[in-house]
């Protein structure tokens, strides 16, 4: 499958998620001798999309992009399922579904009752997917850090999607590539990063102001290091220096990251695992 266009979206969970929500529009470069093979076409944060903050409304937002989407690869940053240990024997992915909706608004509470799972199987609290193991991500699926985008994300994105026709959330969803009109990717911009060997430490920084030199020196060197997948315009450029937290860098790696994956993905191979079906893999 040959897609369009590829969005990249470094997601948040937080109250005011379309403040640190960025989406990243990439698509195929005129190929001149030495170009990158893609553009950077739009780069925006979510708030600015739909003119609202708000996680309920700025979230319902996303998914209505998602929805209208053409020949379009969708890379969102935020796991796309738990680790099978911490459901029964033999549990498909739409039973964590189930999981989400018992604990109503409870985003923390899940986490918790994960950690409680994994004890009660005498294993460590924090259990890794086998892609977060393979791709080196930095926390699992229900670290407290990341369990704010893995609830949102599951529930309130994938939740109103996976039902949707013409949409294929990967890789739970393969069968329906014949017909697919937009494809869904977990992605993970660190990940991406190790595996490009550009830096993936000291990018960021989440209490704002300008760069310090030493955050500013490692940008820099990511955006060389991207020059040869993703041309950047100069005001992208300017806006992703300019972006403290680093989402809208994430977003434009994000992107990246799922279109090389796909490239170089057996989907054959994906498709009849025995474990990413039913708790995801980094598309990375």
């Amino acid at each position: 499958m040959k897609f369009r266009v590829i969005y990249g979206v470094d997601f948040s969970g937080a109250r005011l998620a379309g403040r640190n929500t960025w989406v990243a529009r990439v698509e195929r470069n005129g190929r001149g001798a030495g170009e990158a093979p893609y553009r950077l076409t739009k780069l925006a944060p979510l708030e600015r999309l739909c003119g609202t903050a708000e996680r309920a409304d700025a979230l319902a937002h996303l998914v209505e992009l998602i929805a209208e989407s053409r020949d379009a690869l969708w890379a969102l940053d935020f796991p796309f399922g738990l680790p099978v240990e911490v459901f029964a024997d033999g549990a498909r992915w739409p039973s964590q579904f189930e999981l989400l909706r018992e604990w109503g608004d409870d985003d923390y509470g899940v986490g918790l009752e994960c950690i409680r799972r994994a004890e009660g199987l005498g294993r460590e609290k924090h259990i890794r997917r086998l892609t977060d193991i393979e791709e080196k991500a930095p926390f699992d699926p229900y670290h407290y850090r990341i369990i704010y985008q893995t609830f949102y994300g599951m529930r309130d994105v994938l939740g109103r999607l996976r039902r949707r026709r013409h949409t294929a959330i990967l890789p739970f969803h393969y069968r329906r590539l014949a017909r697919a009109r937009r494809v869904l990717v977990e992605a993970c911009p660190a990940s991406t990063l190790k595996r490009m060997g550009l830096p993936h430490q000291n990018y960021k920084q989440p209490e704002g102001g300008p760069l310090t030199p030493k955050r500013r020196r490692t940008r820099r060197a990511i955006l060389d290091g991207l020059s040869a997948h993703v041309r950047i315009g100069d005001a992208e450029r300017r806006r992703i220096m300019r972006n403290g937290g680093g989402d809208a860098l994430d977003a434009v790696l994000a992107a990246i990251g799922a279109a090389n994956s796909w490239r170089q993905s057996d989907h054959r191979s994906i498709a009849s695992h025995p474990r990413y079906p039913r708790e995801g893999r980094l598309y990375v």
